[in-house]
């Protein structure tokens, strides 16, 4: 049974990594999933497979038949899965193996990231490796047996037929697999509670980083292999870092990741935006789908890598990326969307990854004229930016100057005709078919996005900035808040649905802080302190002191996860230790912070030997292991108070603010009238209060003490 289960697996291939034809009137074949909202699961609604969407009366009918569930995962942006569609899902012949031998189900991960936690740890565990589309083969009860991402046609077919063969002649050995596989899903989750109760210090970070060292690309920036992922949370707790350490060797790593991310071919030069990776070390090529939660936490890391530097890319990037969320994944309610395909169609008005992003030289000479010459110097329409099928990629380097001088043409005079460039060809781009839009929006992804503005407004005081955050505050607030304290996951179509995982509370709480911090508007503050409240009733193991990803109301699976590890998204429980740690300052909460120490200590252990899985944690332990400054600000005066010390970047800090008297505990007997007062804190204990700004920030100190 196991070779044969290895032989299986064995078969696996490429995946859109964790990283329709033309439209006709009429059908041939119309599956369930016509019913469903899901832009991935619609996207499968014409396939002669038998799609069933999981639900109590999916997985009820493969009890009642006795027969396997086929469960498939992915989103409708991924290319590999698109791919697999058409290869497998959209042949007659496959679909008639899969109709007659299982129960199939399809799962649209952003919907429901906590099925897609199970049966990806499941392929995890049996392949090593994991991706989208997910394909994994279950007992009529959800327990796995097999599992692997994308498949050849023939090698899927295969697949099929031999794992049906296995559970009608010998069904004993799949359950008995299937057992020892779920067992192995449910000791993976186990996170000990830690009784060494430790104090968290610089040398844990150093130990940390020093480790993680081994796995940075030095030259070219981000992690070294083949295929670069930006990978935020990483590059937020390495700046701080090397801030806070006075690491000069870190920081230019951080500057030079960057650097050549915001001058890749990663990045949209033409309509702003980052795609989800690159394909490439150096950054050039990119998968080119674009992602919500990417950009979102994009922005933040480039507003505060700004606020540490002054560096101008940084702040064109955001403000560049700001306007591609507007103009593409924004709705007139003041919700994001969730990405934009890989795929478009071509000239042949075939799906092609990256066609609508890419050019030929024939084109941008017919569309440039005379500038043709210095624009494809700038943006590298040469052997450098040369991709596939005399295709190009735009991409950039750090050479106006040289551009400037070789083309006789002043700096001024080149940043009007990038301007123009940029103008020209966003318009002849939008005469092609453009990527698909996945259009419904999540809790968690528009949180991460709402902080991106937030963040954006804090580093450039940008007022249609925060006006855009308040209003998707404000949809999260009216829409996805139920009346019983909960938050949906899902809006689309005008409908909240979809009971919310621990991301959403988490993401929402930590951006509902930030707004507080950057408008001082109480309701935020409070409203972040009720889902917290509402995350220990539903979501906390008082036991592990830790928290489960889904809610205590939600149907089981096959096993109850805790989300710890960070990746492209840090891991809820990560970010909901951090929330509890700042909350536990503004209502001088002990409990909270007993907490949010408990946490970090049961991962502590982890942090040293994984740094780049684990930096939102690292976030939180620099917290611990520093000064870690309240800054209080009361009277008539206190906002613009406030926008002097967001000039400067300082993430030992939370900021807490009223233009009046406020009950909030940490403001409580700071107001006086007619004046404006900075009090800064550590550790319950205050300096005398300032007027001046300046004075108030000359007691800070951003750096590790020795």
């Amino acid at each position: 049974m196991y070779r044969f289960l290895i032989f299986l697996i064995i078969l696996t291939f490429v995946s859109c990594k964790n990283q329709p034809s033309e439209k006709m009137s009429e059908h041939k074949y119309t599956n369930s999933l016509i019913n469903e909202t899901s832009p991935y699961l619609l996207q499968h609604a014409h396939n002669p497979v038998d799609w069933y969407a999981w639900n109590d009366e999916t997985l009820e009918l493969a009890k009642k038949e006795n027969k396997l569930i086929l469960i498939s995962i992915g989103y409708s942006s991924c290319h590999w899965c698109h791919v697999m569609e058409h290869e497998s899902f959209e042949d007659e012949a496959v679909a008639a193996i899969m109709n007659q031998n299982f129960i199939n189900v399809k799962v649209d991960r952003e919907e429901r990231p906590d099925i897609d936690q199970v049966y990806m740890n499941a392929v995890q565990l049996m392949t090593g490796r994991g991706g989208w589309p997910l394909n994994c083969i279950a007992l009529p009860d959800g327990r796995p047996v097999w599992g692997g991402t994308y498949f050849p046609k023939e090698s899927w077919i295969n697949a099929l037929k031999q794992i049906s063969k296995l559970y009608t002649k010998t069904p004993e050995k799949a359950i008995e697999y299937a057992q020892k596989l779920t067992e192995g899903i449910k000791n993976s989750n186990l996170i000990p509670f830690n009784n060494n109760n430790d104090d968290f210090t610089v040398a844990d970070l150093n130990s940390a980083v020093n480790e993680w060292k081994q796995y940075m690309d030095f030259d070219l920036g981000g992690h070294k292999g083949v295929q670069k992922f930006p990978m935020p949370n990483n590059q937020q707790f390495l700046l701080r870092y090397a801030v806070q350490s006075n690491d000069a060797k870190i920081l230019t790593y951080v500057n030079t990741s960057l650097t050549n991310m915001a001058l890749g071919g990663i990045y949209d030069q033409i309509g702003g935006g980052f795609a989800r990776y690159a394909v490439d070390k150096k950054w050039h090529v990119p998968h080119f789908e674009k992602m919500l939660y990417d950009n979102g936490q994009l922005v933040s890391l480039y507003a505060e890598a700004y606020q540490a530097t002054k560096n101008e890319l940084y702040k064109n990037t955001v403000y560049q990326t700001l306007d591609f969320i507007k103009r593409e994944l924004t709705s007139n309610e003041g919700a994001f969307y969730s990405s934009l395909d890989a795929d478009s169609d071509n000239a042949k008005g075939e799906l092609e990854e990256g066609a609508y992003y890419v050019w030929t030289k024939n084109e941008l000479k017919h569309i440039l004229g005379n500038d043709f010459e210095i624009f494809s110097d700038y943006y590298n329409v040469n052997n450098y930016g040369l991709w596939e099928h005399d295709n190009y990629v735009l991409i950039r380097k750090e050479n106006s100057n040289e551009i400037s001088n070789n083309h006789s043409i002043s700096i001024s005079e080149l940043e009007k005709k990038v301007t123009l460039w940029k103008k020209t060809l966003l318009k002849e781009r939008a005469k092609k078919d453009k990527p698909r839009l996945d259009d419904k929006s999540l809790t968690s992804w528009n949180a991460l996005m709402l902080k991106g503005y937030i963040n954006a407004y804090i580093a450039f005081n940008e007022k249609h900035f925060l006006d855009t955050a308040i209003k998707n505050a404000m949809f999260i607030y009216n829409k996805q808040l139920q009346e019983n304290g909960s938050l949906n996951h899902n809006y689309k179509n005008g409908e909240s649905t979809i009971n919310g995982y621990l991301e959403d509370y988490a993401t929402v709480i930590d951006a509902y802080i930030a707004l507080y911090e950057a408008t001082f508007n109480e309701l935020w503050l409070n409203t972040a302190k009720q889902l917290t409240d509402y995350t220990f009733d539903h979501f906390y193991d008082a036991e592990k002191a830790m928290f489960y990803f889904t809610s205590n109301e939600d149907p089981n699976l096959i096993t109850r996860k805790m989300e710890i590890e960070d990746n492209v998204i840090p891991a809820s429980n990560s970010i909901m230790a951090r929330n509890l740690f700042k909350l536990s300052h503004y209502y001088s909460n002990s409990h909270y912070l007993k907490v949010s120490k408990q946490m970090l200590g049961n991962i502590k252990d982890r942090t040293q030997q994984y740094g780049s899985g684990y930096s939102n944690w690292l976030q939180l332990m620099a917290d611990y292991a520093g000064n870690y400054y309240e800054i209080a600000i009361a009277g008539e005066d206190a906002l613009n108070k406030l926008i002097e010390i967001n000039k400067n970047y300082i993430p030992n800090k939370l900021i807490a603010g009223s233009a009046s008297k406020s009950n909030i505990p940490l403001m409580e007997g700071r107001y006086t009238k007619d004046e404006t007062l900075i009090y800064i804190c550590v550790d319950g204990a205050c300096k005398l209060p300032e007027t001046e700004v300046n004075n108030a920030l000359d007691k800070i100190n951003t750096k590790f003490s020795e």
